[in-house]
């Protein structure tokens, strides 16, 4: 039987959870309850249009693809991994198991870079900083079997990310004294733990074939329904296969949390008192995964079950904007821990005003939420609107907060 605290927590591990309790923050800060921050939604509208002038300016036509890691891979109309993908030649399931492990690993290595690294590819003459020079470097190393160790390349395998270290990470992304990048031991750790979760979790990551991220491919088809993949469910099941993961993460009922931090205005009479769930990482995988699973056949459904990223890029956006304000602007020039209550209620703000601006950019653009769901929202969008908006205001288009990252949040 299950424990109250391990049923608690568990409850805490849904995007259903992630949106009740940010629109709960959110409404707190209207009403002046946060210590830190202010929030003024009459700039929601100015917001809205803006984003929209940036969705049309990137997407004439207005068919804006879903915010996925693989957009990062394509330069110049060049899309880099469909090029790998198609050299691989397998069939169905196993370009999905590719793709999947390429999205997990890529996505996981996807925290800021910091403003001074960038990336140089050989092969195309690319270079690339931020969010496409990370994935650029990781389609690299995928390439070249990195994350496979001796069982060859466009794999990840579990005895692969076990011996990745911080020096062969920090080689194959061209990290220097020249060229540092943001959370290199904490990137590599993370991957290593990785490997052992996968080796751990056989009923999750080795249906039927050796560990592998892409094992959660076949848990994922697994539970499909009349081929329908709810996208809630794909959540769930990556908060269950990767939440071992996180380290020196809070722990409920012996259920690992995950990107779940304490605030202490958010206020329950369980066990959940004071925790606020956000779980951007993996909201972000599983937005990436939609596509091998559309690739392989399977309908992937309630997309809009997901949430809005509670990343630097849309939370700048509110915050440049002028949606969100800070009470003591001198807070601006502070260094924040990602588990500080001004970072945790900035985070989880992101996420209500992600719900409420949607509706409004759709209505500037004339679109209905089938034409554009959220996804396509944040892609167009949201998230290209905080980068514009940053490049504007600061020098290299950096975050307005400072916030100290262990390369596994932001």
């Amino acid at each position: 039987m299950r424990s109250s605290e391990e049923a608690a927590a568990r409850r805490l591990l849904s995007a259903a959870a992630v949106r009740e309790r940010a629109h709960e923050m959110l409404e707190i800060g209207l009403t002046g309850g946060l210590d830190h921050w202010r929030v003024d939604l009459d700039r929601l509208p100015e917001t809205a249009a803006f984003v929209a002038e940036v969705i049309r300016d990137q997407y004439p036509d207005l068919k804006v693809p879903f915010h996925a890691r693989w957009r990062h891979f394509v330069f110049g109309g060049r899309d880099l991994w469909a090029e790998l993908a198609l050299a691989a030649g397998e069939g169905t399931d196993a370009r999905a198991r590719t793709a999947f492990d390429q999205a997990i690993v890529s996505v996981l290595l996807d925290a800021g870079s910091g403003p001074g690294w960038r990336y140089r590819d050989a092969p195309t003459g690319i270079e690339a900083a931020r969010s496409e020079g990370l994935a650029l470097a990781s389609l690299r190393m995928f390439q070249a079997g990195a994350f496979a160790g001796p069982e060859g390349s466009l794999k990840a395998t579990a005895a692969g990310l076990q011996g990745l270290t911080a020096e062969g990470l920090a080689e194959g992304f061209q990290v220097s004294a020249d060229n540092p990048l943001a959370g290199l031991e904490g990137r590599a750790a993370l991957l290593r733990r990785l490997g052992h979760q996968v080796a751990a979790r056989p009923d999750l990551f080795a249906l039927g074939h050796d560990p592998r991220p892409g094992g959660l491919y076949d848990t994922m088809k697994a539970r499909a329904s009349d081929g329908r993949v709810p996208a809630p469910v794909m959540l769930e099941v990556l908060l269950e296969a990767l939440g071992p993961v996180w380290q020196d993460r809070l722990t409920l009922g012996g259920i690992d949390l995950g990107d779940t931090w304490p605030h202490p205005a958010l206020r329950r009479d369980d066990a959940t008192d004071g925790l606020v769930p956000i779980h951007k990482l993996s909201q972000w995988l599983s937005y990436s995964l939609v596509e091998p699973l559309q690739a392989a056949g399977l309908e992937v459904v309630d997309l809009d079950g997901l949430t809005g990223l509670a990343e630097y890029r849309n939370g700048g956006l509110f915050l440049d904007m002028g949606v969100l304000a800070l009470k003591d602007p001198g807070d601006a020039a502070r260094d924040w821990p990602v588990s500080d209550p001004l970072v945790v209620a900035w985070r989880s703000m992101t996420v209500a005003l992600l719900d409420r601006i949607a509706p409004l950019v759709r209505a500037e653009l004339g679109v209905t939420a089938e034409q554009m769901p959220l996804a396509s929202v944040l892609e167009g969008g949201t998230w290209a609107a905080g980068r514009r908006v940053a490049a504007r205001l600061r020098d290299g288009g950096g975050p307005p907060l400072k916030i100290i990252s262990d390369g596994t949040v932001f």
